[in-house]
């Protein structure tokens, strides 16, 4: 007995993507990654989802949404992880830029903090951009043990993903001092000198 493939039912369009990262389709749009921009790809339309493909391979996948009436907005679609290397090369984009409205919560408090800091923009871009080698998960619950450590800085938030992607403990071990060199007269603060 032959075995058969499931069917895959989608409706296939070529378009390209424009020099913002948008694909248009139905009066929507959705945002394709920024290496694809002012390339064809093929957008696969299901019933409840659009799958975008080039070179053969999936690049990225959206839900879809229907505006049929044509009194009602438009939508589009961001994903802001296709926006990083456009970030990478213009941090300023990220504290005004439409495809960062919604960034993770962890993130979004992140950029409150360092945004007000000098070169802050640059280094909340290369924080988010440690999605592209991490897992994302990771990467947020790193950024959220820094924020309660009170230090949100890449250096910190870096060795916290460290830890936690090769299982260390992220709290040092309790120590006690030996007995030997416990203080016998406590120093005096000598405000004459």
């Amino acid at each position: 007995m032959e075995m058969t493939r499931p069917f895959d039912g989608f409706v296939e369009y070529v378009k390209r993507v424009s020099p913002t990262c948008l694909l248009h389709l139905e009066r929507n749009r959705c945002s394709a990654p920024a290496s694809f921009a002012n390339r064809p790809v093929s957008l696969r339309v299901y019933p409840e989802r659009i799958v975008v493909v080039a070179e053969g391979q999936v690049i990225c996948e959206h839900r879809r949404v229907f505006a049929r009436s044509h009194n009602r907005e438009s939508a589009t679609i961001y994903d802001w992880r296709h926006y990083l290397a456009v970030l990478q090369r213009k941090p300023g984009a990220l504290r005004n830029g439409a495809p960062f409205a919604e960034l993770p919560p962890a993130f979004r408090t992140l950029q409150q903090r360092l945004l007000k800091t000098p070169g802050g923009d640059r280094e909340m871009v290369e924080i988010m951009a440690l999605v592209l080698q991490h897992d994302e998960q990771a990467v947020l619950a790193a950024v959220e043990l820094a924020i309660e450590a009170g230090a949100p800085t890449k250096t910190h938030i870096l060795n916290l993903l460290h830890r936690l992607v090769d299982g260390k403990p992220l709290e040092p071990p309790a120590m006690t001092a030996p007995k030997a060199l416990t203080l016998t007269s406590e120093p005096q603060a000598d405000v004459e000198r």
